[in-house]
């Protein structure tokens, strides 16, 4: 049996430092050593999730296709939670198989790519609503002049800071509601957080675009604010 190996990583930093990398490729070592399996090529693609143009991918199926041999990855959940690009992948003619799920045959892959793509439009769906409830109580997600006001609150000006403190603690009391929904479908990773937010165009405080630095703030602040409330109404 001949194998070729297909591992993903989300971002170039993982990429750079081998994060999740390893058990990757530790996985499919495990795999083709069960199944007596020569390994003819490994492909390793630096991408995002939601990103279906994946050009070590194409090399990936390429060889595998002209060699006759069997794609293998990791974890299904490692190629995409998109069902039309696993639809086209079961259907590229290539054989391919999950190492830790080697039964799945091409009847499972398809439903499993479709509950994906059901639970990926949920979490779309939750975190619209969520964010339609604030709007819809005159909530203005985002300060487009929260830089102007750190600038004046660091030459001094108590009063100023206060003021934005205060915006920033409003501002995590809209966005928790969106932040609990993205959690309870799974969305727990910083980065993962980060990614969605900036999906549904959702503002930093300051205006800007949401990293993981910054959502860490944001968690942080929403568990103080919860903290207060419990402490003044036991």
């Amino acid at each position: 049996m001949k194998i070729v190996a297909y591992h993903r990583v989300s971002t170039a930093r993982q990429g750079r430092s081998g994060l999740g990398l390893s058990a990757q490729e530790k996985a499919i070592q495990d795999y083709a050593k069960a199944k007596d399996a020569t390994l003819v090529g490994t492909f390793t693609e630096v991408e995002s999730g939601k990103d279906n143009d994946r050009p070590e991918l194409a090399k990936a199926l390429h060889l595998a296709k002209v060699t006759g041999a069997t794609l293998v990855i990791a974890k299904l959940d490692r190629l995409s939670r998109n069902a039309a690009f696993l639809l086209t992948l079961r259907d590229s003619g290539v054989r391919f198989v999950a190492a830790d799920m080697p039964e799945a045959n091409d009847l499972t892959v398809g439903v499993m790519a479709l509950v994906a793509q059901q639970e990926r439009e949920a979490i779309s769906k939750r975190t619209k609503e969520a964010l339609a409830a604030a709007k819809a109580r005159g909530v203005k997600l985002g300060n487009p002049n929260g830089a102007e006001a750190l600038r004046r609150a660091s030459r001094g000006n108590t009063a100023s800071l206060h003021a934005i403190q205060s915006k920033a603690d409003r501002h995590a009391q809209d966005l928790a509601p969106v932040v609990e929904s993205l959690r309870s479908e799974g969305i727990a990773s910083l980065g993962a957080l980060a990614d969605h937010l900036n999906d549904q165009g959702m503002l930093t405080p300051r205006g800007g675009r949401w990293h993981k630095s910054s959502v860490r703030n944001l968690l942080q602040r929403i568990d103080r604010l919860a903290d207060s409330a419990e402490r003044m109404y036991p």
